[in-house]
């Protein structure tokens, strides 16, 4: 249809297209969930377990410390029962316990003697460890007053082992290394060894490895049964989507696909709707298992130690703040890198879909120097954006070193004042990752559901538009078969929606069955319009229109569309073989029917030129002339069995020489068939049964050529127009 024809709304491109944020995030988010209803179990199914894996996550650490702590109990010496023997191991030497040594009547006169005497040569030694040696001279009576049995961990100390362990540790002081305080227990008795030594109980870490490896296991478990049903979830409603809007567009009527480029439509159908399916298979669970992980994260620190907890949340903020003023900067880069890209495309596209004008008008340079400027404008962008936002992964890093250090500092404190232990602060090193990563992770799921109710919007807003009307109330039909071939206009009037005049004013003609009816007349003055309002694509303002008797209004739109058999000026060959293209959703079709259409056109030579002839795979690739694509599709028509033919401007694409042949095509292709023929050439029509001759919606003349050259009128002008020399 030529564009003076009516007035179009300006379509919405689709090509280059940014998703950015929803008209209204509210509403879309209702709506899309919403149509996820009957996938609500499924969901909540899948939610649940992503919450709960990123629970088992963070439970994880607090039995991590419980298993730090006791391999770190094998690591060192029982500092509890080393204190206790410190402070039971001194000798009871006092006063009162020499009288009661010397007093006793169960000790020996020599024994007390030998007491008195080591007592002295002690006071005279320098060296503690010689003179607590002399202490195993006395005998074990004394002794067992001196130093009484000693009980840990229900092991018995002796006075000799307690003399022994003195004189190991009479030379150990606060210098004293832990490789020489190690070396030294390895020399004491064997029940002191039992009781200071370091100790790991096994069986306690293989209980708490176990449990963590089920935790781990049960966590990746529930992650990866969540992934397979917001999977299934999102492909099962990326193909419920994409059939529903392949049944919706059967369903619209021509007005919408005039007010609407292809590429939005597809958009809709291909990128929207994926979209939708990559946001619900990754953002939703993403979004809740890293609010769980990050909420939860914050409750098991304070749960664990509030200091750490604090140290561990304000070390993170303060880089998360650097963070946030990093993004508030490079944001207006990126929109202006978008911006500045897009305007490149358009100028490479404009000027390779016009080269050749280039080149004519000698516009290479001019078009340099738009590109240089255009390219200029993209690398200072692109530079600035890409500069910031390379500065992220670093500083990420930098936010987790950050609080790994304050974590350690502050662990390492706390730890020194017997506040914590040691695998606190390996369970914060845990905690400080699981807080700090779902932030960035969350920031990512908001963006993307942004895209998503975008998306959604526009997918919904497509499902949503107003389709034709409904025809179930229709019942008539005519077979093809039994239809005579008469149609009558009668008085039709119809307007198109954002045109404030008629392009149809009280149209009335009448084609005979069988008769050949030529449609002329300036661009602009209605002649598409008519064929649609024939096949019914619109539906008409006031009058009617019928055939054998019967107004269209009464005639299904599929119905009326197997009544007729249509060429149009732009022709369409999918991807398949010629014979599959021409035979295209027929069936019964045998290949010498196939061959006798493609030799009435023309077309049979050039097709056996090419290799495996008819069984030819055609592709967008093809060196296919913009002619032969025609004639392949009049050969299609040629097939078709039915009363009605329309041609609008079919031979446009083809040369004068393959005009006449197509045209002896054309005239075989009419035999016993009303047609209406819809040409610019009007060379093609002189041999019309009826000639309608239109301007401004209105049939101004109509009869056969020689009567309408006769009156020498519009008709008249139009012919002459094109067939004779000025001068």
């Amino acid at each position: 249809m030529s564009n003076n024809e009516k007035t179009k709304m300006p379509p919405r491109m689709g090509r280059g297209r940014n998703i950015e944020k929803p008209k209204n995030l509210k509403k879309a988010m209702k709506r899309l969930f919403r149509e996820l209803n009957n996938f609500k179990v499924l969901i909540i199914i899948a939610l649940l377990l992503a919450s709960l894996g990123s629970v088992l996550s963070i439970i994880a650490p607090d039995r991590l410390s419980d298993l730090t702590d006791e391999i770190s109990k094998g690591l060192i010496v029982n500092k509890d029962n080393f204190e206790k023997l410190q402070n039971e191991l001194n000798p009871n030497l006092t006063q009162e316990t020499i009288m009661q040594i010397m007093m006793s009547d169960e000790i020996k006169e020599e024994e007390k003697i030998q007491f008195q005497n080591v007592m002295t040569k002690m006071q005279s030694m320098p060296d503690k460890s010689e003179s607590i040696g002399l202490l195993t001279e006395i005998s074990d009576g004394i002794l067992k007053i001196i130093f009484p049995d000693i009980e840990i961990d229900s092991k018995i100390i002796t006075s000799k082992d307690q003399i022994e362990v003195l004189k190991i540790m009479s030379d150990m002081n606060e210098n004293t290394n832990s490789e020489e305080l190690y070396k030294k227990i390895d020399q004491m008795p064997e029940a002191v060894k039992e009781v200071i030594k370091p100790f790991m109980d096994m069986q306690k870490i293989k209980n708490i490895a176990l449990f963590l490896v089920a935790l781990y296991v049960t966590s990746a478990l529930f992650t990866f049964i969540q992934s397979i049903l917001m999977t299934d979830v999102a492909n099962k409603f990326a193909k419920k989507l994409r059939t529903r809007i392949s049944n919706k567009i059967n369903k619209l009527p021509l007005s919408y696909f005039d007010n609407n480029s292809t590429g939005d439509i597809l958009s809709r159908l291909t990128n929207d709707i994926d979209t939708i399916a990559q946001s619900m298979n990754q953002s939703l669970a993403n979004l809740v298992s890293s609010l769980t992980l990050f909420l939860g994260t914050i409750i098991m620190m304070f749960y664990t130690n509030w200091i750490m907890a604090l140290t561990a949340i304000l070390s993170s903020f303060i880089g998360f703040i650097f963070m946030f003023l990093i993004l508030s900067r490079s944001q207006k880069y990126f929109v202006a890198r978008q911006r500045e890209l897009g305007k490149l495309n358009g100028h490479i596209e404009e000027i390779y879909s016009g080269l050749n004008i280039v080149k004519v008008y000698n516009g290479k340079k001019q078009a340099d120097d738009k590109f240089d400027e255009l390219n200029e404008n993209v690398y200072n962008a692109n530079r600035k954006s890409q500069f910031l936002s390379g500065l992220m992964p670093p500083l990420m890093n930098f936010i987790g070193n950050f609080g790994y250090v304050a974590v350690c500092i502050a662990g390492a404190l706390l730890t020194m004042n017997n506040v914590i232990t040691f695998g606190v602060i390996v369970a914060f090193i845990t905690y400080v990752r699981l807080f700090t990563s779902p932030l960035s992770q969350i920031a990512q799921a908001m963006t993307a559901l942004q895209s998503t109710a975008a998306a959604s919007e526009r997918v919904f807003e497509f499902i949503d538009e107003k389709e034709m009307p409904s025809q179930e109330n229709i019942t008539k039909k005519l077979e093809s078969d039994k239809v005579k071939g008469k149609i009558e206009f009668e008085n039709v009037v119809f307007q198109y929606d954002n045109n404030d005049k008629p392009t149809i004013k009280n149209f009335s003609a009448i084609a005979k069955p069988g008769q050949k009816v030529a449609i002329v007349g300036p661009t602009g003055a209605g002649k598409t319009t008519m064929v649609n309002l024939l096949m019914k694509f619109y539906d008409i303002n006031s009058g009617d229109i019928k055939i054998d008797g019967i107004s269209t209004k009464q005639l299904t739109r599929e119905n009326i569309h197997k009544l007729f058999t249509m060429v149009l000026q732009d022709t369409w060959l999918f991807n398949g073989t010629i014979k599959e293209n021409i035979i295209y959703n027929q069936e019964g079709i045998t290949d010498e029917e196939v061959h006798e259409v493609c030799k009435a056109v023309g077309i049979d030579h050039f097709i056996k030129t090419l290799p495996n002839s008819y069984n030819y795979v055609l592709t967008d690739n093809d060196s296919v002339s913009a002619g032969q694509k025609q004639l392949l599709t009049i050969a299609r028509a040629m097939l078709q069995k039915t009363p009605f033919l329309i041609l609008d401007e079919a031979t446009s694409n083809v040369d004068t020489r393959t005009e006449e042949m197509v045209q002896k095509a054309m005239d075989k292709l009419t035999e016993g068939r009303t047609s209406f023929i819809i040409a610019h050439r009007l060379s093609t029509i002189r041999n019309a049964d009826l000639i309608l001759v239109m301007k401004d919606g209105n049939i101004i003349e109509q009869g056969n050529h020689d009567e309408l050259m006769n009156k020498n009128g519009f008709y008249a002008d139009l012919y002459r127009s094109q067939f004779e020399k000025v001068g």
